[in-house]
């Protein structure tokens, strides 16, 4: 039997830009599948599946108006229900026992609405369940505060139910789902989908353009995976994999069976180790070069893919009402229902990346689900989107050029920005993501990164800071400099006061170092102790403390500014002291990765210090002549950076369409 059901008329959305014909005589286009973990990973399932009784969100963590920062939300109590992979019975089919209840008001499966409404001129989506037996199916919507309201209840009975919903009232938030409940007999789930009248836009192919260094294993797996994902090749045109390492993909046991099950559409580009950077926009300019492909997807080589969600990006950015950037979320690789960051700003004043007010990082779906979680229910728009997944139009890149040459850090920010700057948006879409490995488990910011990261932040900053000066980016990176040094971390201030010297000498060398800044980074960093480490943890003396915690106190984080600058003055103040010689026979404390802080070292002439993955240790050893001579250093490079701001910044943005054309990059590439 089909059964259908109308919603309660609502205000008319804003039709003005769509197709004449009426919207129930078009054609409709599938924009969104109900679908369940691949491999039925029960860690996954929170992300796919709500098994826990519906209790809403409490009321005192709606978002508040008044308090649109407010970051102590109270937490609403979770009744956790076992994960039933039992129930699964395929990639898109679920069996319901009989007396049974289950939401698919989950991250994967909701369909975000607000997103829809506000960046499409879609009026409406159809909600259509296939089921067997005779279950009741509920559909819910919210609004932006996270408030919940029944749409329609229907028992369906071996049939379809076909669902017409607005979008009208989604303006600033909101999602759509159902849920399914068995009766006195199991209820089969045969498949669910979110559909939308299609508009009639032109629809283009998508080229994927794979970046990969050294992780032929990850790599291979991620090829597997879209060779086996159903629907997904036919919307593909082509796959590059910009292989820049030494260790490589060809050369997988598997390869010759990924390449197959591919149709002919891999393509494999060896080149030198150009960073990402460089390895997408090879990316980028194969796909223009070609001229065949509507689209170019950026995804990261060491993540799982949920390929579910490379249709709904694609169909997204089919129907938007401008050309627009299309992004995924990133899910932790360890903790799989952990959320990295549900929305990414450059924050101006600062000039640093965060998330946006209002969002909470690192959040646990199986902790507290979509459902009970009241911010996730506002729509929060974006400066950028990681190219851990990114999908971005030709026409975009057409038009504004090819990734800034910065190897790393920094070039997907900057992509961002100059595309919102011509008008192209960027949306970070849920339903949209992949997993990977977590930031927590590297420290970038104290390896030979630090020094991209430094050059990088500040010719992203030149080019884009609203502030005279870049707002108060030379103070905060001025105190960066001063944190390594009394945290000991000399090899760190070399590289920043060597990349903050790159970008005083102007824009020039920017493709020139792509090859070779790396092998320079790492040489530096090799001269000083703290970047020497050794996988046996017996190779260094043991530890000997030199004399017992005052007032058996351990160390703890200055929170007034009052303790700060105590705490850093008498840092400071150590810097003219003698170092104690036992020092260098044996550490004076071993510290671990989570504990390197500056407050935490500046207290010893010497410590083992754990690396952030845990597999190593390297011995930090105070020298106060070095203190001294890079901190007199970065205070005059931080003295000429305010003199010459104006003119500096002026020089970069007069660089900036050279150093993005497709025509410099084809010089570093060796295409010409």
């Amino acid at each position: 039997m089909s059964t259908s059901v109308q919603e309660p008329s609502l205000p008319p959305a804003d039709t003005a830009s769509i197709e004449t014909a009426p919207v129930e005589q078009r054609p409709r286009r599938v924009v969104a599948r109900v679908v369940f973990p691949e491999d039925g990973d029960l860690d996954t399932m929170p992300l796919y599946l709500d098994f826990t009784p519906f209790i809403g969100v409490d009321p005192l963590t709606r978002i508040d108006p008044e308090k649109p920062n407010k970051k102590d939300w109270v937490a609403t109590p979770v009744m956790f229900t076992p994960a039933h992979g039992d129930f699964i019975r395929g990639r898109r089919s679920l069996e319901l026992p009989a007396g049974e209840r289950i939401s698919f008001g989950t991250y994967f499966n909701a369909f975000p609405a607000a997103y829809w409404r506000r960046w499409t001129d879609v009026s409406s989506v159809q909600l259509t369940v296939r089921v067997s037996g005779a279950p009741l199916v509920i559909v819910y919507r919210s609004n932006p505060r996270g408030a919940t309201e029944r749409v329609a209840a229907t028992q369906v009975t071996d049939g379809v139910l076909e669902l017409d919903l607005s979008l009208a009232p989604f303006g600033d938030g909101g999602w759509y789902w159902f849920d399914m409940v068995a009766g006195h007999e199991p209820a089969l789930l045969e498949s669910a989908e979110w559909s939308v009248a299609d508009s009639g836009r032109s629809r283009g192919g998508t080229t994927i353009a794979i970046t990969t260094y050294n992780r032929p294993d990850y790599c291979a797996a991620q090829l597997r995976q879209l060779g086996a994902a159903e629907g997904v090749l036919d919307l593909l045109d082509e796959i590059l994999v910009m292989d820049q390492g030494t260790d490589n993909v060809v050369d997988q046991p598997d390869f010759a069976e990924c390449d197959a099950n591919l149709k002919g559409k891999l393509r494999v580009i060896h080149q030198a180790n150009l960073g990402g950077s460089g390895g997408f926009s090879r990316g980028m300019r194969e796909a223009l070069a070609v001229g065949k492909s509507r689209y170019v997807l950026l995804l990261d080589d060491d993540i799982v893919l949920e390929p579910e969600g490379i249709a709904r990006a694609i169909a997204f950015a089919d129907e938007s009402r401008t050309p627009t950037i299309v992004g995924g979320h990133m899910f932790n690789m360890y903790e799989r229902s952990v959320l990295h960051s549900w929305a990414e700003t450059v924050k101006e004043w600062l000039f640093f990346w965060g998330p946006v007010n209002g969002t909470t990082q690192a959040h646990n779906f199986a902790v507290k689900n979509l459902r009970a979680t009241a911010w996730v229910h506002k729509r929060f728009d974006v400066d950028y989107n990681g190219w851990w997944m990114c999908l971005i139009p030709l026409e975009v890149i057409d038009e504004i050029g090819l990734s800034l040459p910065l190897f790393i850090k920094w070039d997907d920010a900057e992509f961002g920005l100059r595309a919102g700057k011509a008008g192209f948006p960027t949306v970070t879409f849920p339903g949209a993501a992949v997993w990977h490995v977590p930031w927590m488990d590297k420290d970038d910011t104290t390896d030979w990164q630090a020094y991209y990261h430094q050059r990088n932040r500040w010719v992203v900053a030149l080019l884009n800071s609203p502030y005279p000066r870049g707002g108060n980016l030379i103070s905060w990176s001025l105190r960066g400099d001063l944190k390594h040094l009394l945290a000991l971390q000399y090899s760190a201030v070399e590289l920043r006061l060597q990349a903050l010297e790159d970008v005083l000498d102007g824009p020039d060398r920017l493709h020139a170092d792509l090859p070779t800044g790396l092998a320079k980074a790492r040489a530096t960093r090799a001269e000083f102790s703290d970047a020497r480490t050794k996988r046996d943890l017996d190779a260094f003396p043991t530890p000997r403390r030199v004399r017992p915690p005052k007032r058996g106190k351990t160390p703890e984080l200055p929170k007034s500014l009052l303790q700060i600058a105590a705490t850093a003055g008498t840092g400071a103040l150590r810097q003219f002291r003698r170092i104690r010689e036992s020092s260098r026979q044996h550490p004076e404390a071993s510290i671990a990765a989570m504990d390197t802080r500056w407050w935490m070292l500046s207290r010893y002439d010497s410590a083992l210090v754990t690396t952030a993955d845990g597999t190593a240790q390297s011995w930090y050893q105070r020298d106060p002549e070095t203190f001294r001579s890079m901190l007199r250093r970065s205070i005059t490079l931080h003295q000429r950076a305010t003199r010459e701001w104006p003119a500096l910044a002026e020089r970069y943005k007069a660089a900036l369409p050279q150093l993005t054309s497709p025509e410099e990059w084809d010089k570093t590439f060796g295409l010409s």
